[in-house]
């Protein structure tokens, strides 16, 4: 007779029944956590970094499967929305999940997909923020739900009732930007923008980092068509975003003095890397396979063990984490 008992490979978690569907015990606490933390002052108490380990490599030991929605909630992604720094990535992030047509991604994954669009809805159009990377969004779930409902053969995976609850938060998120408008402040808020001396202007101009910025900015108004325009903003774009024997290579070989069709003909032919587009990305520690974002840290076992960072220092010295882009993020998983 055939034993029965508990499978050894499970987890063991609790799961708890909430608004949003089931959920683990320990994401739960670890949320709890980190909201309590994030509300007491900084001064007397210690900050809790969300940081998430990682499976990277697959043995027969290690299954080497990590779940979307876990690592999600555990890297605190919600909240990161509400950072102008670690919002582009957020972006960059939904839009690719997007691409990969949502309707194949798990039950879990779908919802936290939805609940992180509908907090960059809500955020977009709270603080007028980065338009343009709503819309792109808002264009790709668009499509998104025309095709879900538009199905003939099969379809998404999941069943009537939890689509359903994603149709409905659908709309609403399409609600919420549809009625995104960008406020000129008011006359009693001085200085105004072109106000400020045209130093001021141009060093916040210098301060972009993304093209389709310059050229908009530059439609605005003469003035800051004639700011665009100058080299030097430009030049420092394209030092940004290239190498100088990338630049070299092309005023070479094409001969060209414009810094703006440089940063085109270079733009052509290298295109822009990822990891120029964000302020601020997730890093993975070597030591301890952990994903944290960089400007917050993480507990790391070089910082902990003294032992083991005075053996690292022996072999040559800490290696610095891996930046880790959105593409590189969904490697991880088996979607």
């Amino acid at each position: 007779m055939p034993f029965i008992s508990k499978d050894w490979r499970s987890t063991g978690e609790a799961w708890v029944k909430t608004q949003e569907g089931w959920e683990k015990m320990k994401d739960l606490e670890n949320c709890r956590m980190l909201k309590q933390r994030s509300s007491e002052d900084s001064e007397d108490s210690e900050t809790v970094q969300p940081h998430c380990h990682i499976t990277i490599k697959c043995t027969r030991e290690i299954a080497g499967f990590n779940e979307l929605d876990e690592v999600v909630k555990r890297l605190d992604f919600r909240s990161a929305v509400r950072d102008v720094r670690r919002f582009n990535y957020i972006c960059g992030l939904l839009e690719l999940l997007l691409n990969q047509q949502m309707m194949r991604l798990s039950g879990c994954a779908q919802k936290v997909l939805l609940a992180m669009l509908e907090e960059v809805a809500a955020y977009a159009t709270a603080s007028q923020h980065n338009p343009r990377a709503l819309r792109r969004l808002i264009t790709k779930l668009r499509q998104l739900s025309v095709a879900e409902r538009t199905a003939c053969w099969g379809g998404p995976l999941g069943s009537q009732l939890l689509w359903h609850q994603h149709s409905t938060k659908i709309d609403r998120i399409l609600s919420l930007a549809g009625k995104m408008q960008i406020c000129a402040p008011g006359p009693e808020i001085k200085p105004q923008f072109l106000q400020l001396p045209e130093e001021c202007i141009r060093e916040i101009v210098l301060r972009l980092s993304d093209h389709r910025d310059l050229l908009a900015s530059a439609q605005s108004c003469d003035q800051m068509a004639v700011v665009v325009s100058e080299q030097r903003v430009w030049r420092e774009l394209t030092k940004f975003h290239f190498t100088p024997q990338q630049v070299d290579v092309v005023k070479t070989k094409k001969n060209i003095d414009d810094w703006k069709e440089v940063y085109n003909m270079l733009k052509r032919t290298y295109g822009l890397s990822e990891e120029r587009q964000y302020a601020e990305m997730l890093s993975l520690c070597r030591y301890c396979c952990c994903l944290f974002w960089r400007s917050l840290g993480h507990p790391c076992i070089a910082d902990q063990c003294p032992e083991f960072r005075a053996r690292v220092q022996e072999a040559g010295g800490l290696i610095p984490p891996s930046p880790i882009p959105p593409s590189a993020f969904l490697k991880f998983f088996s979607l």
